[in-house]
């Protein structure tokens, strides 16, 4: 369908120069939150620490859309917190916000309607405020216990006037305070793996070598002494890529791996006679069971190997794992 003649006509040219414009301004807002963060901000997170209630986050509009992300992060980093709509809260969702509550109330103007008809009320109650504007002179600055400055020189949109940049800020400006707060409750990944269960992101999190790891019974092994050639053979049928040399309580010596046989041909080795001792690799890299998969992932990368041997507490094999392992179990 052809546009009309009074239609503006599509540039491409326009359209690429409003974007990078755009992630500018947005850019340059988040970075000035830096130089105006000062004591209110540790004071609000000295409050939601104290607080022996839920945080709850409440906004209207596009700050309301923010403020349930906020939440969601909150809540997902050891932060027990919930959204609530301020236009809800005065046909009855007032009764979810309790005394031993902080309420963190976003607002660009500061003078939202909605969000200032409760503040009284939420006050009443003995549950404290934070405020997050972009006006620290307006009504719900003052009225707050706390405020946090999240004023931005302009707006991304052309016109000024749709939410854009000050969005942006108000939503780095939670992250900053859910970051603060992870750090001071020592909320560990361990705990993030805890409240993330699903997912790629749950797999990552809470496999264990031991889930993805092939048993002692499916790795092959040989002893000091071995022929090279009855060593290949061994590793060949194990399909692990690798033959671990042990001794006779089955401790870890030593390794061989496909890429250790492919340098050995390509530097001539006699592969016929000779002993496994003379050519693998002694004290090799290992992992214990109780690990996370994600870190024989990183160990594996960082040391460019492609599986690893898997020992309990006496060094003696339990297991082993490659690569394909992991990606079979989903955790890259």
């Amino acid at each position: 369908m052809n546009p009309s003649p009074s239609a503006p006509q599509f540039s491409p040219e326009r359209a690429l120069a409003l974007g990078r414009q755009t992630l500018s301004i947005e850019a340059a807002a988040v970075d000035a939150l830096k130089d105006r963060l000062n004591a209110d901000f540790s004071n609000a997170v000295g409050l939601i620490l104290a607080s022996q209630g839920r945080l709850i986050v409440s906004g209207m509009g596009k700050s309301g859309h923010i403020a349930r992300k906020i939440a969601a992060t909150m809540a997902s980093t050891g932060t027990p917190a919930y959204f609530v709509h301020p236009a809800e809260a005065s046909h009855g969702d007032l009764g979810m916000i309790t005394r031993d509550d902080v309420l963190l109330a976003l607002s660009n103007s500061g003078e939202s309607e909605e969000l200032l008809r409760i503040v009284p009320l939420v006050k009443r109650s003995g549950a404290r405020l934070i405020a997050m504007t972009g006006v620290p002179g307006s009504t719900l600055a003052r009225e707050a216990d706390v405020h946090l400055d999240a004023a931005v020189a302009q707006e991304a949109c052309p016109h000024n006037l749709a939410p854009t940049a000050s969005t942006t800020a108000a939503l780095a400006l939670g992250d900053a305070l859910a970051v603060a707060l992870l750090d001071a409750r020592g909320f560990s990944p361990d705990d993030f793996a805890r409240s993330h269960p699903g997912g790629s992101l749950g797999r990552r999190l809470l496999t264990h070598v031991r889930d993805v790891m092939r048993p002692a019974d499916r790795v092959p092994m040989v002893r000091p002494g071995t022929d090279i050639s009855a060593a290949i053979i061994a590793m060949s049928r194990g399909g692990l890529g690798l033959v671990a040399i042990t001794d006779a309580a089955g401790k870890a010596l030593g390794i061989f791996t496909d890429g250790d046989l492919r340098r050995a041909f390509e530097k001539k080795l006699d592969l016929q006679s000779g002993i496994i001792d003379a050519i693998m690799h002694p004290k090799p890299h290992t992992i214990g069971p109780d690990r996370l998969a994600v870190e024989a992932v990183e160990m594996m990368e960082r040391l460019r190997i492609n599986a690893l041997l898997v020992t309990d507490a006496g060094d003696c094999v339990a297991g082993a794992l490659n690569m394909h392992d992991l990606f079979a179990a989903k955790v890259i």
